[in-house]
């Protein structure tokens, strides 16, 4: 469980290809507090720590991880933003975060607004009911309110602070990214049999 408050921006060090690929990531994280088997987002999908050294740590990613997030385009060198999992006694400061990547949107537009910027994002079909304005969801592991939301797209506000801690930072138009809706809106489409 996280909350899409990003603590750490690394990068990809190197990808070994393959049904599962193999996946090492810089990161300013104290490695030595930090178990083998433990659980990182990794841009909005949650990783196991297979291996681990100072300033790194490594990962297998399942095909299917690489098939539905954007983990399968990332070469050397693609910014990361990485959070570690929830304790009982951490502050919630965004929402409630499985990292479970539902699926990848596309970046339509980035427009300047005073010193932020607005980020409208194409949501897919299957998850578009979910997008909710001034609901939650996450981007690429960072937790964001709905500004606005259209027919398959949705605005968010990215301030300076966000932009300069997490990837939002080198996010363009055209660029693809990982979404997770907001787990309430999940359960509540479930009890109401509309999933």
């Amino acid at each position: 469980m996280f909350t899409g408050i990003v603590t750490d921006l690394g990068k990809v060090r190197s990808v070994e290809a393959g049904e599962d690929a193999r996946f090492e990531f810089e990161t300013g994280y104290d490695m030595t507090a930090v178990e083998i088997g433990a659980s990182i987002a990794c841009s909005g999908a949650c990783l196991t720590v297979t291996e681990k050294g100072e300033g790194w740590f490594a990962a297998t990613v399942s095909g299917e991880t690489l098939r539905v997030t954007t983990l399968g385009r990332w070469t050397e060198g693609t910014p990361v933003n990485f959070e570690r999992p929830l304790r009982a006694d951490d502050e919630l400061g965004g929402h409630m975060v499985l990292g479970h990547v539902d699926g990848v949107g596309e970046i339509l537009s980035v427009t300047p607004v005073s010193d932020s910027a607005c980020f409208r994002i194409r949501v897919p079909d299957g998850l578009k009911r979910y997008v909710a304005q001034k609901g939650s969801v996450t981007v690429d592991g960072v937790s964001l309110t709905v500004n606005e939301a259209g027919g398959d797209w949705f605005e968010v506000n990215i301030i300076p602070h966000t932009r300069s801690v997490t990837t939002f930072g080198t996010r363009k138009k055209g660029d693809l990214v990982n979404l997770e809706i907001d787990l309430l809106a999940r359960y509540v489409a479930r009890l109401l049999g509309k999933e």
